[in-house]
């Protein structure tokens, strides 16, 4: 199936924004972001609350591949983010945007391991940025979907196929304390993760989906296992 603009699918309006620019989202990369509408967890953190619950985007595929025609020798990679990107279909638009030149890094929560293994398959991705929301007990809980499972063989895809990525979680203390981070880093040290182990501290924009406040409790990072290297942002 090929891109254009005769192509219903590829026309409708599944982006809510693009970054144009940006230096810190691709590792040693310029690169603009691609956000897509809808996401399959409604985690309490989050704060891209509209871009969740938006059914629809502001542009189609179409419009992105205009728009990164005019970014060719300028950027260098696409970032495709939301929401969930992985909820829609990306094989053919992945396709048109590496014919362009780019890299692409996904960002997922990895709830959709057949997506994923699909595109990495076809060698579509350069690099994933995957969310480890929390440990099995409390991740219903905190992302209000019960797909630990298919999150977990994401992680296990991503680390037996040799690509480039990095495993990422958001922290609010009242949410996940230092029990929960160190359940984390025992599943990651037991599944060979030796790749950075970024903590995200939570970003109290005011308008994240459970109107969470900035936390009551304190947390202590001394009290972390030193299995794996963490990095803080």
């Amino acid at each position: 199936m090929s891109i254009n603009k005769e192509n219903s699918l590829f026309n409708t309006k599944v982006v809510y924004d693009i970054t144009k620019f940006t230096h810190l989202d691709y590792p040693q990369h310029l690169a603009c972001i691609v956000w897509f509408s809808g996401c399959n967890m409604r985690c309490d953190y989050c704060y891209n609350k509209d871009i969740v619950f938006s059914k629809n985007g502001v542009y189609s595929y179409n419009d992105v591949l205009e728009f990164l025609k005019t970014r060719v020798n300028l950027l260098d990679a696409v970032v495709l983010s939301g929401g969930e990107a992985t909820s829609h279909e990306l094989v053919e638009f992945c396709k048109e945007i590496k014919k362009l030149g780019f890299l692409i890094k996904l960002d997922t929560n990895g709830t959709n391991p057949h997506a994923i293994r699909e595109l990495l398959n076809l060698g579509l991705l350069g690099f994933v940025a995957l969310d480890y929301k929390a440990a099995k007990d409390k991740f219903l809980q905190i992302t209000h979907s019960n797909k630990y499972d298919e999150f977990s063989n994401t992680l296990d895809l991503l680390l037996a196929c040799g690509i480039e990525f990095e495993v990422r979680t958001t922290l609010h203390y009242d949410l996940l304390n230092e029990n929960d981070i160190n359940t984390i880093i025992k599943d990651l040290s037991q599944k060979k993760y030796t790749k950075k182990y970024y903590i995200q501290e939570f970003l109290d924009t005011g308008i994240n989906i459970a109107n969470l406040e900035k936390p009551s409790k304190s947390f202590d990072k001394t009290k972390l296992l030193d299995d794996i290297k963490i990095i803080w942002r």
